[in-house]
């Protein structure tokens, strides 16, 4: 009875008795009685799990996780580690699956039935919160002024990138690490990984005295396969991509006996990266949206089984590559299926194919997929530096880069309070410098120009008095004669330049083609 006296949000119930309750909502069990006979009720937790957040802060919520949930403690010893709990709580036992709210609604296709049985639960997410804080940041979650004023909603930036290893993967990496049994942590973990799981494994793995070994498809930044070594981890390059590095894993005889731990679709992966959720929910508790980075899909499990379980009429949009939409073809299709991907520039998200346990839990807490850009991803990341004063790299800024404008989301979002997580920050920085000119270019702030002027002295010069003149900086400039159709005593000057906005951009060009009428071929792009 006093359980269903706290959900009446007019009576006021003492801070024991909250805390009680609270704790039964985390672990989606409640106890009636007390004692060694206490008997537990399962299911109990579940149904008041949705109009918990209503009544209780989410200060409280965390207070009382901190209080009340058994803190797991690292053993080393002969080479490896092992989990135990401090408490009476028992790390092993199985919940039954959190039954999800009503089922959300997507662009490509119908939701799944309220009733699917998820691989990963709330629980799960709670437990893997509770066995990772110790080990991880608790990363900061604050508001971009400047951004906000630009998508023209209140825009918050959950910074990720501020981890060790600059991504978000330490979180489902440590805890599946903590999980293994003893005779798996003393054999080793393998991985295929573009860079940030293989990052995040290797750190931890290290820590914690368990082998590590990672396969990374050639297209992994050289920064990051440099840094897995440096940490210790037996690293592989083969592949083109994470699929044919996953394949790799298993076609060794040699690795035969190591546990194979996915970067985005493990159900510990899939709980450890929905601890985000949870905090972002302490964080910003009004937010209205949270715009997910998507690639194999966990990031966006986690985060929107949690986000949705705090606060069901929030929303949770997913924002993927266009060049590697294997979230989208996995809603058309009803089930993952695997993509023809083109390079792109998140390639921390060019995942072919999706997890199916991600896919799952993805698809029922989803509201929206919409995919992103080369251009768009490139101007979010310069966004980022020239605003923020931030490096993120391709994948991380994929839901910004759905929101600014021009994105598919912009409109969607206007007026909300919109929580991005940034979840990596890993990029070289070869690539960083053409990234940055490819957004300069979409931003209309880096052109081309072709102009045929004389040939005769003066000609070319007279060209780029004009431009100096006009506020233009010369970046780079190119004149050829011989495939020239035009008179013999003309020659053509190719310039590339900057300018600082689309608008003087645009009074450059005006001021060229008075000046050599017919003769200005203008590309912005």
């Amino acid at each position: 009875e006093f359980a269903f006296s706290i959900l009446d949000a007019g009576q006021r119930a003492c801070v024991t008795v909250r805390r009680a309750m609270l704790r039964a909502v985390w672990l989606g069990r409640m106890r009636v009685g007390v004692g060694v006979g206490a008997t537990p009720i399962r299911g109990l937790g579940d149904a008041i799990r949705h109009r918990t957040p209503r009544l209780h802060p989410q200060s409280q919520i965390f207070r009382a996780l901190s209080d009340s949930t058994p803190t797991p403690t690292v053993e080393k010893g002969d080479g490896f580690t092992s989990l135990h709990e401090n408490g009476d709580g028992d790390e092993t036992e199985a919940l039954p699956p959190s039954p999800p709210p009503s089922a959300a609604t997507h662009s490509t296709a119908s939701s799944s039935p309220g009733n699917t049985v998820l691989p990963v639960t709330f629980a799960d997410i709670c437990r893997a919160h509770a066995r990772i804080k110790n080990g991880v940041r608790y990363t900061s979650c604050y508001q971009s002024i400047a951004l906000s004023k630009l998508c023209g909603a209140e825009v918050y930036f959950k910074a990720e990138l501020q981890h060790p290893t600059g991504s978000f993967k330490e979180r489902g990496a440590l805890n599946a690490l903590l999980s293994l049994p003893r005779i798996e942590q003393q054999t080793g973990v393998i991985a295929a990984s573009a860079g940030n799981h293989a990052l995040a494994l290797a750190s931890h793995g290290g820590k914690l005295n368990i082998p590590v070994t990672v396969v990374m498809p050639t297209i992994a930044p050289l920064s990051k396969v440099e840094r897995c070594r440096e940490l210790g981890a037996n690293v592989i390059l083969h592949g083109s991509n994470i699929q044919e590095a996953r394949e790799e894993c298993s076609a060794r005889p040699e690795w035969a006996n190591l546990r194979y731990i996915n970067g985005f679709d493990d159900a510990e992966i899939i709980a450890g990266a929905g601890t985000i959720g949870l905090e972002i929910a302490a964080q910003v508790p009004e937010f209205d949206v949270i715009v997910v980075p998507c690639g194999g899909g966990g990031l966006l499990a986690g985060i929107s089984l949690a986000a949705k379980t705090l606060r069901p009429d929030c929303l949770v949009y997913s924002a993927e590559p266009e060049n590697c939409p294997s979230f989208g073809e996995a809603l058309r299709a009803g089930h993952p299926v695997k993509v023809v991907t083109r390079p792109t520039l998140a390639d921390g998200l060019a995942v072919p194919q999706m997890g199916a346990n991600a896919f799952v839990i993805a698809r029922e807490y989803t509201d929206m997929n919409v995919t992103v850009s080369e251009m768009e991803v490139a101007r979010a990341v310069l966004r980022c530096v020239e605003m923020e004063k931030l490096t993120v790299e391709g994948g991380g800024v994929a839901g910004l880069a759905a929101i600014l404008p021009g994105g598919r989301l912009h409109e969607e979002v206007q007026g909300k309070k919109v929580v991005i997580p940034l979840c990596g920050g890993n990029i070289d920085v070869t690539v960083l410098g053409r990234v940055i000119d490819r957004g300069l270019a979409a931003d209309g702030r880096l052109v081309r120009v072709v102009v045929t002027v004389s040939d005769r002295p003066g000609g070319i010069s007279g060209l780029t008095t004009v431009l100096a003149e006009s506020g233009a900086s010369i970046k780079d400039i190119f004149h050829e004669r011989a495939w020239l159709t035009a008179a013999i005593d003309e020659v053509q000057v190719q310039v590339v330049m900057e300018v600082t906005s689309a608008e003087h951009g645009d009074r450059v060009h005006e001021t060229l083609r008075d000046l050599y009428p017919g003769k200005v071929a203008w590309r912005v792009r």
